[in-house]
């Protein structure tokens, strides 16, 4: 089946070249004349996808090769797309970089697999004709990637501009859609995992109109709708096809979701998941609440517990609630930032925060990544959700590292085959009924999971649990 759906992906040479702040100022030029936008961001990212959101009013969902396998991505490209707008993608590092020196799971390998047209930003700090050949390589590099244009950022002066443009337009063939200058007033301030996510961005409506007022000014808006809409069609297969696991014939779990400014790295997939496997999601801050509600189990995510340390460390008895709900066997899965909230202690400098204290570990932060990349990881040991024998993708990113763990009252349930986990060798920390990892794993890249806590929620859940039927 041959289906026609506006697309454009945006995509740079590199990382940091202003991708996320040019995709959010499309959205909100055209979203000014009331144009439908459905946004996505390519591979395993939280706070990008966040800002996109905001932006364009409707989730952003993430399409990534490695989690997800292609035919799914493109299962839920067609899921999500808007083929009464357009669907916009943002690409994530170098057009062309990947796992591998074949460009492995690149930003460019979606393009092609969802034949969308691409736009390339160029960052124009300290160079002229040379940006042309960077440009030319692209091209060159591999022709199936269709390249319809480029965006000039970072541009110093009107006659840099003239040059770069000129060389881009001859040796290219390529039009230059815009060209974006130095920013002082930049309004969307980065730290060590990226862009300040918009649960503690204190200006959210004002940097996204800033956002829009660079679209405005300084790009070609109304060319780019135009290229989107001439996207090649493009085959869509079993679109009637759900993504879930089939219907549900059992009374509702109770899922906790823990979410706030200090955890709050879910992707939209991992919740409806849960949801169309019947549970009711209910959000729960571990900052404001005081107490644990009555659940049949309860997800962290990740998040940023070090900057909302010394808050969580004081909420003493919603910590005192969630342990004692844990030793009572709460069937808990934690995610990176999870985990490190349900140790002993976060040392962050020379000052120590007490955490929830269910699992016998320390954390410490430090000022390199500890853990950096997708993760590949084998079940070796039984757990709360995951089967024995199978092996799950994920990625991780975080600053922490494990300053010492007490073995014997915990044990470690995975293997490590790529990535670094706990130790470099194993990951998937266990106790009673808790399952935490560093490992950020998406649903529809390892179906068992939300299977799993479904299960494991529906074994453990509490006699009085009347509110969840």
């Amino acid at each position: 089946m041959i289906s026609y759906c506006p697309r454009l992906v945006i995509a740079a040479l590199r990382g940091g070249a202003g991708k996320t702040t040019l995709c959010l100022g499309l959205i909100g030029s055209w979203k000014e004349r009331g144009k439908k936008i459905a946004p996505f961001k390519k591979g395993p990212d939280y706070i990008d996808s966040a800002w996109l959101s905001l932006a364009a009013e409707r989730v952003c969902h993430n399409l990534d090769t490695f989690l997800m396998g292609a035919e799914k991505v493109k299962r839920s490209f067609w899921r999500n797309a808007e083929p009464e707008g357009v669907s916009l993608i943002e690409g994530n590092r170098g057009l062309y970089d990947g796992m591998d020196s074949q460009g492995s799971q690149s930003t460019a390998e979606l393009a092609k697999l969802l034949k969308a047209p691409v736009i390339l930003i160029v960052d124009c700090d300290k160079v002229t004709r040379t940006a042309a050949a960077m440009v030319l390589g692209c091209q060159k590099l591999d022709p199936q990637v269709d390249i319809r244009g480029v965006i000039l950022n970072r541009v110093a002066r009107s006659r840099q501009e003239k040059i770069v443009r000129q060389s881009i337009e001859q040796s290219c063939d390529l039009p230059v859609l815009g060209a974006v200058p130095r920013l002082e007033d930049f309004p969307f301030p980065e730290r060590h995992l990226g862009l300040i996510p918009p649960r503690e961005h204190l200006w959210i409506s004002t940097a996204l109109g800033k956002a829009a007022e660079i679209a405005e000014n300084y790009l070609a808006w109304e060319e780019l709708w135009k290229i989107a809409e001439k996207a090649s069609p493009l085959e869509r297969e079993r679109p009637q096809e759900d993504l879930t696991s089939g219907p549900v014939t059992y009374p509702a779990p109770v899922i906790g979701v823990v979410k706030d400014s200090a955890f709050q790295f879910y992707y939209p997939e991992n919740l409806q998941a849960l949801s169309d496997r019947g549970a009711k999601l209910i959000e729960i801050s571990a900052v404001r609440e005081k107490e644990l509600p009555l659940l049949d189990a309860l997800y962290i995510g990740g998040g940023f517990p070090e900057t909302h340390a010394q808050l969580l460390a004081e909420n003493v008895r919603f910590r005192l609630s969630l342990r004692e709900a844990i030793e009572n066997g709460l069937p808990v899965y934690a995610e990176c930032g999870g985990l490190m909230y349900l140790g002993e202690s976060l040392t962050i400098e020379d000052r120590v925060y007490p955490m929830v204290g269910a699992l016998p570990v320390a954390f410490g932060m430090e000022k390199r990544p500890q853990g950096h990349g997708y993760t590949l990881l084998e079940v070796e040991k039984e757990n709360p959700f995951l089967p024995v024998g199978s092996i799950f993708k994920g990625h991780e990113f975080h600053y922490s590292r494990v300053l010492g763990l007490r073995e014997g009252e915990v044990y470690l349930s995975f293997r490590v085959k790529r990535g670094m986990g706990i130790d470099g060798k194993r990951d998937g920390l266990c106790f009673k009924n808790v399952l935490a990892t560093y490992s950020h794993l998406h649903a529809l890249g390892c179906e068992e999971w939300a299977d799993g806590l479904i299960r494991k929620a529906m074994e453990c859940r509490p006699t009085t649990s009347a509110m969840a039927v």
